[in-house]
């Protein structure tokens, strides 16, 4: 378990506000809110659970006023924490929330520890390991489905599942642990193949949800999109158009764009970091190779590439290398300049799931709610949600874990070798399921996690 102390420290970011939060958690949580709450006109500090109280913060030392605030209190076990919880409504400003915090830890409570609360929540069963990861999600949510998907798993849809998926492993692990520990019954191990098309069956459901991870990733993380092209294509005009602002120097002169440009838009709820890079050719000018040679890291390191091409002229060297250097990712080719002649015929480009064509004018704006469009579909891959999404590493990783526990078990026993051995991948496969919501916890694995919160959650 854990230290059971009183800790205390500031829930709202530093700065000046209208409002600040200083959040009290432990057994001596009442104790402190009598010490330095004061009602007004001498009514008593009877404090009910989960009712907000009018009054202000003294130092008990002098009865010296800090602040008027509003003050509840939230007994256990009905509380974030499920430990007395007291919190305090005040002014913002940093220099009176840090008063009346210090008057706090003077009467005993404890400075907490970044993520302590939260912590303190999964310790005391409130919530699980899943749902304790998914409140910092939700913090660090930067469009509304990344928020959606977040509270879908602070509220336990993922936990469910996952526990569902370890309910249907125990029934299988029980039919093998029967089948070792009673083994002059004839239990219908026996039957190996119909066994091994059981795990089957749920190694497939959890390849399933682990292959969320690339799709929930983009909706937690954000994609990131380079445009690249030849000098002099449109390529800072054409993000200026996605951004709906003068955001990029714009000139005729090409090789204007010698640096990396980085700007963020949002594509109907897909957060996406997308970046202006130099115009990639061959050039003797020292300077221009090294914003090349940046353009061409960032063109790696992309989930999707704007290739944009000039519409007016016909394809050059440097038009068919870059596509070529492209390779699998995936890529719309933005013809641009359709405001004026067009030159290249959209119909001799090879498209697919991966590469798409759009004709653009970023003069003019046509095409551009066409290519945000275009771009979002060939990114996400998919018109349809998972049923069930994961979008944290680690729970990727402990499903992937757990899948290939289970594929061992299924080649022990289509080898016919000792069930004893396939028991021993099914546990495996159960603990990794376990260690998701942490029914299994590992301390350094705890701290990890926690360590990434802010002070005060």
């Amino acid at each position: 378990m854990y230290q059971e102390d009183t800790i205390a420290a500031i829930a709202t970011p530093p700065g000046e506000g209208g409002l600040a939060v200083v959040r009290i958690s432990g057994p001596d949580a009442e104790k402190i809110a009598r010490q330095i709450f004061l009602r007004p006109n001498g009514r008593d500090n009877q404090l009910r659970s989960h009712t907000l109280y009018h009054g202000r913060i003294c130092d008990p030392k002098n009865l010296q006023s800090i602040d008027e605030v509003l003050l509840t209190m939230m007994r256990k076990p009905r509380s974030y924490t499920g430990e007395d919880v007291v919190e305090v409504h005040c002014h913002g400003g940093n220099f009176l929330v840090r008063q009346i915090l210090t008057v706090i830890l003077t009467q005993g409570a404890r400075q907490a520890e970044a993520g302590e609360f939260t912590k303190r929540a999964f310790l005391n069963g409130r919530i699980d390991l899943a749902q304790a990861e998914a409140v910092l999600d939700l913090i660090r949510a930067q469009t509304a489905k990344g928020a959606q998907l977040a509270l879908s798993q602070a509220s336990g849809e993922l936990s469910k599942y996952v526990g569902e998926l370890r309910e249907e492993l125990l029934d299988i692990l029980v039919q093998v642990e029967a089948a070792i520990d009673f083994p002059e019954e004839e239990i219908e191990l026996l039957q190996r193949h119909h066994l091994a098309q059981k795990i089957t069956a749920l190694a497939d459901k959890i390849n399933l949800i682990a292959a969320s991870y690339d799709w929930g990733r983009l909706f937690r993380e954000g994609a990131k999109v380079c445009i690249c092209g030849r000098p002099n294509v449109g390529k800072s005009s054409l993000l200026n158009a996605l951004l709906g602002t003068h955001r990029v120097i714009v000139t005729p002169v090409p090789g204007t764009t010698r640096d990396v440009i980085e700007e963020t838009l949002t594509l109907d709820g897909l957060p996406v970091v997308i970046w202006d890079t130099a115009g990639i050719r061959d050039t003797d000018d020292q300077v221009e190779k090294l914003g090349v040679e940046l353009s061409r890291q960032h063109l790696e390191k992309a989930d999707a590439l704007i290739v944009v091409l000039d519409g007016s002229v016909k394809l050059t060297a440097d038009d068919r290398a870059l596509l070529h250097s492209a390779g699998a990712k995936k890529l719309v080719m933005a013809i641009n300049k359709s405001d004026l002649p067009l030159v290249i015929d959209p119909g001799l480009f090879e498209t697919g799931e991966h590469r798409r064509v759009v004709r653009t004018s970023a003069l003019s704006g046509t095409g551009i709610n066409e290519l945000k469009k275009t771009l979002r579909e060939l990114i996400v891959g998919c018109p349809i949600e998972p049923p069930v999404t994961v979008t944290n590493l680690r729970h990727r990783s402990e499903l992937v874990r757990s899948a290939d526990g289970l594929q061992r078990a299924v080649d022990t026993l289509d080898r016919g070798l000792p069930p004893e051995l396939a028991a021993i991948d099914l546990s495996d496969a159960r603990e990794a399921l376990e260690e998701i919501i942490g029914m299994v916890s590992n301390d350094d694995i705890l701290e990890r996690i926690f360590s990434s919160f802010c002070i005060g959650k």
